[in-house]
């Protein structure tokens, strides 16, 4: 195949900290045949074998290593009925538990949201490890009312936020990809490209299908109701028009530009974003940053937050939020410090003409595991 000569670009201002090796991971990335764009996102960061943080355009070829074991991973946001003065993190933190097994009736859940069942019902409406999270939140400060009030949003509400994917399935998928492939891609037009697409978009809608499960045992949990405000992929890989060309569109941690608002969280100690998406894409491949992105590695997050803080002193953050998280390991991992500050992440979409910042949200109450690592 003749591979164009690809564009690589990072969008990060020399504020912003990226690791050597994530740029490597990208250039690298780059290189692979077909592809014909590159893009690390403010929050790249190396990955397994492949960049997070970033987004790749390539014409007649698409590579399913490149979206990662967790297809279909995303954050959605919901509109709570609870006043924020009626919050009682205190309460709910001592009786939430998502861990395990929702016992409702998934195959109901799921024929409601066109989802057929994958063997994997069992994490339904599980959180599961890593950065995954459902945090209750506040309207911190308004930026842009128009956005704000055109989303239906009310300042004096409660909302949640849900950082959740395709758990087993997704894992699954890209396995037996592997087992078959390693990292080479697939040829759009063959029998095992058409059969890895329709796997994969199971997966993201069953994604889809389990943040809306968390949700609701959420909402159930703190006895409140609420509705849907959005809910956007960041895993994923679909074909899309790109700078005049039919391409793949792989998103490895980037949230998409193309589908209205979404929320760009920070760590659990810090406020996340609510975003209005500007421009036509073009020169950043239709993607945003979708977090953070981490600073250190877990092991090493793990040695330097021992040193400095008590697991109790993390389940505090300075908003006076409660973190739920019975894994010592994970608590120390996911500590604040271990990821780049949200507002230079967010800061530098701004600057790049990317984005608008409609809201800011601050946490309330952060559920990660009742799980004890053995």
């Amino acid at each position: 195949m003749n591979s164009p000569t690809p564009h690589v670009r990072v969008i990060a201002s020399p504020q912003s900290w990226v690791e050597g090796e994530a740029i490597r991971q990208l250039e690298a990335a780059s290189r692979l045949p077909g592809m014909r764009s590159a893009v690390g996102l403010p929050d790249l960061h190396p990955g397994k074998g492949a960049p997070v943080g970033a987004a790749f355009a390539s014409e007649g070829i698409f590579y399913p290593f490149l979206v990662g074991n967790d297809i279909g991973c995303g954050m959605g946001l919901w509109e709570l009925d609870l006043p924020a003065r009626k919050a009682k993190p205190e309460r709910w933190a001592t009786k939430l538990d998502l861990d395990g097994p929702w016992e409702g009736n998934t195959d109901a859940v799921l024929a409601d949201m066109g989802v057929k069942p994958c063997g994997f019902e069992a994490a339904l409406g599980t959180v599961g490890g890593g950065n995954h999270f459902a945090e209750v939140q506040r309207v911190d400060a308004v930026h842009d009312a128009q956005t704000f009030t055109a989303l239906g949003l009310e300042t004096d509400r409660l909302l949640l936020l849900v950082h959740s994917g395709s758990r087993g399935l997704g894992e699954a998928i890209l396995r037996a990809h592997v087992d078959r492939h390693g990292t080479g891609g697939l040829a759009e037009d063959s029998d095992e490209a058409r059969r890895y697409l329709e796997r994969h978009d199971h997966a993201v809608a069953w994604a889809r299908a389990n943040r809306a499960t968390i949700a609701g045992r959420m909402m159930q949990g703190i006895a409140a109701g609420g509705r849907r405000v959005l809910d956007v992929c960041h895993n994923s890989v679909t074909p899309k028009e790109y700078e005049g060309h039919t391409c793949w569109l792989h998103r490895k941690g980037a949230a998409p530009s193309d589908q209205g608002p979404v929320v760009i969280p920070g760590s659990r100690g810090a406020l996340s974003y609510l975003v209005l998406p500007v421009g036509d894409g073009t020169g950043h491949a239709h993607s945003l940053a979708h977090g953070a992105g981490r600073k250190w590695t877990r092991s090493s997050a793990r040695e330097r937050m021992r040193e400095r803080f008590t697991p109790d002193a993390l389940t505090r953050t300075s908003f006076k939020s409660h973190v739920i998280c019975e894994d010592r390991d994970l608590l120390f991992e996911e500590a604040p410090p271990a990821y780049k500050a949200i507002d230079r992440v967010v800061g530098d979409l701004v600057e790049a003409g990317l984005v608008r910042v409609v809201a800011t949200l601050a946490p309330v109450l952060t559920y990660k595991t009742r799980s004890r690592r053995e």
